[in-house]
């Protein structure tokens, strides 16, 4: 890899960015694609892999590196690109994407949040205050404190402080000690990175007093935070569009991007990106193009895609297969579909509508996006599937190229 011509990853700052997820390895084309078939001012993010989903696929972090890059080669792009060690939540992940090269590592502290320190009674909430004192000696500092963040007034009330010491001290804890972590071990190597802070994936909507101490004591404790992940309103699940108000929706991200230039800048970062069209004119917008997006289901439908095009049988398949590992799969995920919304294969017989229900409707999207682990390891659709994939590379790199070019276009036309 260090022969080739190209340029290696590298951080991306606070410019607007797209990441490519690449769940079989064969994308990066259609990816490399759909960047040049746009002129705006977004970089790539070509090698995005969550240790999540490496273990689902069997695949390892420097598998990533290099397919991305060959691919890159064999495509002579020669502009810059990031590599992104995505949901980072051990030292050991980070000592194996470090090592094959990654240059932004997501942190995703979720586990250490105590997701009932909302609901917690006084009494009780005061007991756990005390008892993680060694942990959040640092909030009775912010104790009636106020911002104003957007022309709405935050209030740091001592209630609200303390819920969200306890709610979050211990995952700033974690996070500070993964990032002084990556800081020793790129700092060995001579090389620059960035991070990003995600705590999208918890119960309750981070409210902006939340974010601010959040990212105050990061950044206290000298973390290179460039973009965050938050749990924004409404629902952001995977695979299909946004649901809920886009007017509240828009109110919320205002007061996080005003938290964010306050103590930053640093970007917002929207996971589940994938598909959320309702949603990117505005956060171009309201970011002022400080914005991130991460993607990565949508890329391996449009793989399945190809195979309901050229191989329907094996389309077929993997529609019986993903039903029958749906409700186990789905428990990992937020997801609202449900089987009984989509019919069986066996129930239709025309094949282009039996993709448009799997590959453009929300049910049959979000059965297929969760399943996607099951179907790559099993040892018959996993091989086929790829197969297909290496049989039709023009279509496959076509459907991808088409399908996120609309993202970046629709990223773009909010761009100031």
């Amino acid at each position: 890899m260090a022969l080739l011509p190209i340029r290696p990853p590298q951080p991306l700052g606070l410019a607007p960015s797209f990441g490519f997820g690449d769940r079989l390895g064969l994308a990066t084309l259609g990816h490399v694609d759909a960047m040049r078939s746009h002129s705006g001012p977004i970089l790539p993010v070509f090698a995005q892999q969550s240790m999540r989903e490496l273990s689902r696929t069997g695949r390892r972090p420097a598998d990533v590196l290099t397919d991305t890059t060959f691919a890159l080669e064999s495509t002579g792009y020669t502009g810059i690109w990031g590599a992104d060690a995505d949901h980072i939540t051990t030292q050991e992940h980070l000592n194996a994407t470090a090592g094959a090269g990654f240059t932004l590592f997501t942190i995703d502290p979720t586990h250490h949040v105590d997701p009932h320190a909302d609901s917690y009674a006084p009494a009780v909430l005061e007991h756990r205050y005390r008892d993680l004192r060694d942990d959040i000696g640092w909030a009775d500092d912010y104790f009636g404190k106020q911002y104003v963040f957007a022309g709405e007034t935050v209030v740091f009330e001592p209630l609200a402080v303390k819920r969200a010491a306890v709610k979050f001290g211990l995952a700033i804890a974690h996070a500070i000690k993964l990032a002084a972590h990556v800081d020793r071990l790129v700092a060995k190597k001579g090389s620059q990175y960035e991070l990003e802070l995600c705590i999208d994936e918890t119960p309750q909507r981070t409210t902006a007093l939340e974010h601010f101490i959040i990212a105050d004591q990061c950044l206290k404790s000298s973390v290179r935070l460039t973009s965050i992940a938050l749990n924004y309103v409404g629902d952001l699940e995977p695979a299909i569009d946004y649901q809920g108000s886009l007017e509240e929706w828009t109110e919320a991200l205002r007061l996080h991007r005003a938290v964010a230039v306050a103590l930053g800048p640093y970007k917002l970062s929207l996971h589940n990106g994938s598909d959320k069209f309702s949603l990117y004119k505005i956060l171009a917008n309201e970011t002022q193009g400080q914005f991130h997006v991460k993607t990565a289901g949508t890329s391996y439908l449009e793989a399945l895609r190809v195979a309901a095009r050229r191989e329907r049988r094996l389309f077929r398949r993997i529609v019986d297969f993903a039903r029958g590992r749906f409700e186990a799969d789905r428990a990992t995920y937020l997801v609202s579909s449900r089987l009984s919304q989509a019919p069986t294969a066996a129930a239709i017989s025309d094949d282009a509508r039996l993709e448009q229900l799997y590959l453009d409707e929300p049910a049959g999207r979000q059965i297929l996006h969760v399943t996607f682990g099951s179907v790559l390891t099993d040892s018959a659709l996993g091989p086929m599937l790829r197969d297909v994939l290496v049989e039709h590379p023009d279509i496959h790199r076509e459907v991808l190229a088409a399908h996120l070019k609309k993202h970046l276009v629709s990223l773009e036309s909010g761009l100031p």
